[in-house]
């Protein structure tokens, strides 16, 4: 059976109710403001007009993004790959989803809201003593801020030592993208990537 409409769903899984319900919040608060005081690390999910969608992660220093008020926060762009996937299609349609999360904490952030890309001053003087300099801010309007439960995170074990692979059993990213499109170039070795990567965190 494939299932194509809301009822369908509900038939299955029913409705939210108590917590699942009312942790929904339309601004941040102490909490959720903590929480991203902390985190060093989130993905960002965007959506073009044409429903093209993308999920890319950004990191840095716990507090790189900057909260400004319970309604607005704003996260650095910092030098990438040049594809700039996420903000052009925020600046398609606005649209994205937020996961933070902090290391070792199973719980996560979810923050959704409505966002556009500035090189306002005002915004940019927000990540002045970062060592690289930043072109761009992400800035977000919050419109729906909750905690994520532990479940997928305890389910995987990601923070788990046991659960870490051991990095020389795994094909480098050379090699990946070597196999993917077919280049006949030697492969760029894990050290020597993490090398050149380092000069511009």
């Amino acid at each position: 059976m494939i299932i194509a409409t809301e009822d369908q769903l509900r038939e299955i899984y029913g409705y939210p109710s108590g917590r699942a319900k009312d942790k929904l919040l339309n601004s941040l608060e102490k909490h959720s403001i903590h929480f991203v005081a902390n985190s060093p690390f989130l993905t960002i999910s965007t959506i073009n007009k044409a429903g093209e969608m993308d999920c890319s992660p950004r990191g840095g220093t716990p507090g790189f993004v900057k909260v400004v008020n319970e309604n607005c926060i704003v996260i650095p762009d910092a030098k990438g790959n040049n594809r700039v996937d996420s903000i052009s299609n925020i600046v398609d349609t606005g649209n994205v989803g937020i996961l933070f999360f902090i290391p070792g904490l199973d719980e996560t952030l979810r923050v959704n809201g409505h966002a556009y890309i500035s090189t306002n001053e005002e915004h940019l003087t927000l990540f002045s003593s970062e060592e690289k300099n930043i072109k761009a801010c992400i800035v977000i309007t919050v419109e729906e801020v909750f905690l994520h439960c532990a479940k997928a995170f305890m389910r995987s074990k990601l923070w788990k030592s046991e659960a870490q692979i051991d990095r020389a059993n795994f094909p480098s990213m050379g090699q990946m993208l070597k196999d993917q499109i077919g280049s006949s170039e030697t492969p760029e070795t894990t050290e020597d990537m993490i090398k050149r990567y380092q000069k511009d965190l």
